[in-house]
């Protein structure tokens, strides 16, 4: 147990010094892009590079863990960051858009490699302690919150040439992951996972309980995504002074993170399908708050109700998923999770401007609504089910999830 606590609060900074990361790409991205780029209209592209970046490696980096272990996977990806920022700080420096695209996209793969800390949380854990450890994991995202605006802020005009420190200070955070990667006590792959095979593919996908899964964590990231790319526009559009929008970033992040801390202790106390149905109704609520008005106080409350419906449903997703494959199937299942839930940020990310420039901001919010009925009708489906198939079995009812 001590040594599952160890690498649980190991992986948990891990996590917030990868949020570090992703705050300055994504927020810094499309600034640093618009001061490279020729063509201003590409300003996003850094930005969408490195959610591609992800996408490309996640399945493939998962396989690689299979066969070599967690740590190195991280120790693989971590690397890839401090290659990502050393080129994004040259890039820079030398007044190169393209060479900063490659950048971006090279740091992906680390954004790709972090996404797997919470697996690796649930590996080391006891069935009973497994959702707890995956939402302390996600709970070191505060971390990243506070320290990647800081930072961010602090490092802008470190240097002559704007932008360039921020990007030199992500080396450094990647080699302090990278140190702590590297004391880790993970085990190493299991020999049935080595050399079992599993159940083909389709046929792992096509479980209910892997289809709720991941339409918990698409779902989540597709939603997010979709509105938060689009809020800090969204308010400039309204007239809304540029501090207000920090602001609402900031609790945003809070919202995310903060209730991660319980999330855990709620899924095991009244189950994952419950937590991921409270996700659903936030998200629902953040809507409601968003269509009820374009004040400081709708575009706050919105913002923080995102980030608590992504926690709930996040965690929930991430949970549910390990009940749905065998150790020896466990890198194909996580691959293709991740991997879907970085398409559907690519995607989100590139349609949620157009959206509010072209149908607004109301519009942009209805939007969520068919994948929230979709998600939620699925969860209730997968209960139903679930409570009917223990009746059968004449299980006591106060065993579901």
């Amino acid at each position: 147990m001590q040594r599952t606590n160890k690498n649980v609060l190991a992986l948990a900074v891990c996590q917030g010094l990868l949020i570090t990361n992703n705050i300055t790409v994504i927020s810094l991205g499309s600034l640093a892009g618009y001061r490279l780029a020729a063509d201003k209209a590409l300003a996003t592209l850094p930005a969408t590079g490195y959610i591609a970046g992800g996408a490309l490696s996640t399945y493939g980096l998962s396989l690689f863990m299979k066969r070599y272990g967690r740590r190195a996977g991280f120790t693989l990806g971590t690397l890839a960051g401090m290659l990502g920022a050393a080129v994004c700080t040259t890039a820079i420096a030398i007044d190169s858009f393209w060479l900063f695209c490659l950048g971006t996209l090279i740091a992906g793969v680390y954004a790709a490699c972090g996404g797997y800390y919470r697996f690796a949380a649930a590996d080391v854990s006891s069935d009973k302690f497994k959702s707890r450890a995956i939402s302390l994991v996600l709970a070191g995202g505060i971390i990243g919150g506070i320290l990647g605006p800081e930072s961010s802020k602090l490092t802008k005009d470190l240097f002559a040439i704007a932008f360039l420190g921020s990007y030199a200070a992500l080396l450094v955070f990647a080699l302090a992951a990278l140190i702590i990667i590297r004391f880790m006590n993970l085990p190493p792959p299991h020999a049935h996972e080595l050399k079992g095979h599993g159940r083909p593919l389709a046929a792992i996908v096509k479980q209910p309980v892997f289809i709720v899964a991941l339409l918990g964590a698409v779902t989540s990231y597709a939603i997010m995504n979709l509105l938060m790319g689009a809020t800090p526009l969204a308010m400039q559009m309204c007239g809304l002074p540029f501090s207000s929008a920090t602001l609402v970033i900031e609790w945003h992040i809070i919202g995310m993170f903060a209730p991660a801390l319980i999330a855990g202790w709620l899924v095991h106390r009244f189950g994952v399908l419950r937590i991921m149905g409270l996700g659903v109704v936030t998200y629902v609520a953040c809507t409601v708050a968003a269509l009820s008005g374009q004040t400081v106080l709708n575009f706050w409350l919105s913002g923080t109700l995102l980030g608590v419906g992504w926690c709930f449903l996040y965690i929930g997703g991430t949970t549910l998923l390990t009940e749905a494959y065998r150790p020896e199937e466990k890198a194909r299942a996580q691959g293709i999770n991740d991997m879907t839930v970085f398409v559907v940020m690519g995607t989100t990310s590139a349609i949620s401007g157009a959206i509010l420039f072209r149908l607004g901001w109301n519009a942009l919010n209805l939007f969520a609504f068919p994948l929230l009925i979709v998600t939620g009708i699925a969860i209730l489906w997968l209960a139903l089910a679930r409570r009917a198939a223990y009746r059968a079995a004449a299980v006591a009812p106060s065993i579901i999830d």
